[in-house]
């Protein structure tokens, strides 16, 4: 059906031509299925097409690791791998492929690189639009800032800390600021102060964020809309594309871009291609944690090229410095251990458990049991699992069946598809964007209704159905637990973080500190603390391979 959905009354000669095309073109189908294929259509092992698919299949994979090229020995060897042909003729395929233009050769400092044309392209573009962004005037009238920042203290009640004032003085002379910093800063209230500053000169703002969620606590924080990049960028179904670009550009005098820690290379080079030359840029988010799921590193990347000015908030402000959560938050990013005696009325808790099958008990009893009856928060729609990793017996997919069973055992109506059991009441996450559906990658619901007969599965994602037809369910996935990759941008009222050496390989400083972030009334780690100090010393994540940082270097003013 997808494949059909794709090439239409093509499809036959196309995958005919090219069975390889199946791999780039089609969700679902990998280099190995459509590799199959191809050996049964003739196709011989060594045959050029298909070396040159495993190239562009290499660099793709490594894309979706973050990265936006590989250097050329990692790429040699990785293609070599994976076709087990002679080097010769991976290295004729990638010669050919730079001629064609499908890849581009160049450096990252020392190390020689070869990157995807697009991301090539989408890295330069990023750095040329901020450059351009940075020339001239902020499009507002002068504003004494000292006199601005007494009258929006006097308007709000709030007090600005000298760290806060003097980003405030920057944001009014800046046409691009950026503003990091983690839990409990002010980053909030710093947002919200130069906003009230500016619109009341009549500046025309316009706010965006990469998720639905994350939109939606900007439009809470600020009290004024927030949409999520895709909508703000006008997303055309039809196409892929968006209608909002260069030749019909954005309308308005600030754009302000939050949770940018999750804008990925593509979105951003769309983002900075419908921002007018006259409009200002500010750019929110936390770098210290997990860069985006997709590829690159742009918030790290700008910051780290002194390109643009950067505000970075360190001073947790009294309020928060109550919360355990944001001091634990702060003590991992330090590379600290978090405090762990759990006292009366603390929202952070850990819960020791020698070994995984111990772990997984003492986890099902604090999400079903122990957390409803002392906090009183629902377990399905408060409480959110929160992961290292899919694989494993404290890892998503195994945890996900052992809550189903825990707090909401199939029933007569459920229907099974890829894997999955579905029934009323189950919480789900869709995993790929439809535009059409208007529901996104990392949105969560909950199944309202099975229809059986019409083959059809209601879902009510805060209140608006969604049906999708049984043969489209690979979309969803259960989501009782999902791993913190796919929680960036979200926010839950209780968080449970299973914590095991079992996870190892992906226990790493900002993956702890975005998971602890998430909670907002209340934190709770299950596992062993030899995995919590590993994750605390572990500085985390093998390097991103990307150019932005050196582009924007190059052009620094």
């Amino acid at each position: 059906m997808r494949i059909f959905k794709t090439y239409g009354q093509d499809a036959v000669r196309l995958i005919s031509e090219n069975p390889y095309r199946l791999a780039k073109d089609i969700r679902g189908i990998g280099f190995k299925t459509a590799d199959q294929i191809a050996r049964k259509m003739g196709i011989a092992p060594d045959a050029m097409i298909r070396v040159r698919a495993g190239i562009s299949y290499a660099l793709g994979e490594a894309m979706d690791e973050g990265h936006c090229g590989l250097p050329v020995g990692e790429l040699l060897t990785g293609t070599a791998e994976l076709l087990e042909v002679a080097d010769p003729l991976i290295e004729t395929a990638l010669t050919l492929e730079l001629e064609a233009g499908n890849v581009v050769a160049d450096s990252v400092g020392e190390t020689n690189c070869i990157f995807l044309a697009g991301l090539y392209r989408a890295e330069q573009s990023i750095a040329e639009r901020l450059r351009a962004c940075t020339v001239g005037r902020p499009p507002w009238p002068e504003i004494d800032a000292e006199k601005a920042m007494t009258w929006v203290e006097c308007k709000t009640g709030l007090a600005l800390a000298p760290s806060q004032q003097e980003a405030v003085r920057l944001a009014l002379c800046s046409k691009v600021l950026v503003i990091t910093g983690g839990p409990g800063v002010g980053k909030t209230t710093l947002v919200n102060a130069i906003l009230k500053i500016v619109t009341a000169k009549g500046t025309d703002v316009q706010l965006c964020a990469p998720t639905g969620r994350a939109a939606k606590r900007l439009s809470e924080s600020t009290g004024l809309e927030g949409k999520t990049v895709h909508r703000l960028l006008e997303m055309d179904p039809a196409t892929g594309g968006f209608k909002r670009d260069d030749t019909n550009p954005l309308t308005c005098d600030l754009l302000v871009v939050d949770e940018a820690s999750m804008v990925d290379v593509l979105l951003m080079r769309s983002l900075l291609r419908a921002l007018p030359d006259s409009a200002a840029l500010l750019i929110v988010g936390d770098v210290d944690q997990l860069p985006s799921v997709g590829p690159g590193q742009v918030l790290a990347d700008i910051i780290g090229s002194g390109a643009v000015p950067v505000v970075r908030l360190t001073e947790v402000f009294r309020q928060a410095a109550q919360s355990r959560i944001i001091t634990n938050a702060h003590r991992i990013n330090e590379s600290r251990m978090p405090e762990l005696s759990a006292e009366e009325g603390s929202d952070f808790y850990f819960v020791e458990a020698a070994d995984p099958e111990i772990g997984l008990r003492k986890l099902l009893a604090v999400v079903r049991d122990r957390i409803p009856a002392r906090f009183g928060l629902d377990p399905v729609r408060d409480v959110q699992v929160l992961c290292p990793m899919n694989r494993g017996g404290l890892g998503a997919r195994s945890l996900n069946v052992e809550l189903q069973q825990a707090l909401n055992a199939p029933g007569e109506v459920k229907v099974e598809r890829f894997g999955w059991t579905y029934g009323p009441g189950d919480k789900v996450m869709q995993i790929a964007n439809d535009y059409d559906r208007d529901v996104f990658n990392g949105d969560l619901g909950v199944i309202d209704r099975i229809d059986i007969e019409e083959g059809e599965l209601t879902v009510s994602f805060d209140g608006r159905e969604v049906v999708y037809g049984f043969g489209e369910l690979d979309e969803l996935v259960l989501a009782y637990a999902t791993t913190i990759h796919k929680s960036q941008g979200s926010e839950y009222p209780a968080v449970v973080i299973p914590l095991v050496t079992q996870h190892y390989a992906m226990l790493a400083r900002n993956l702890l500190y975005t998971g602890v972030t998430r909670g907002r009334k209340l934190v709770v780690l299950v596992g062993q603390k030899k995995a919590l100090a590993i994750a605390v010393r572990n500085q985390g994540g093998r390097r991103r391979w990307s150019k932005l940082k050196e582009w924007l270097v190059q052009g620094a003013i």
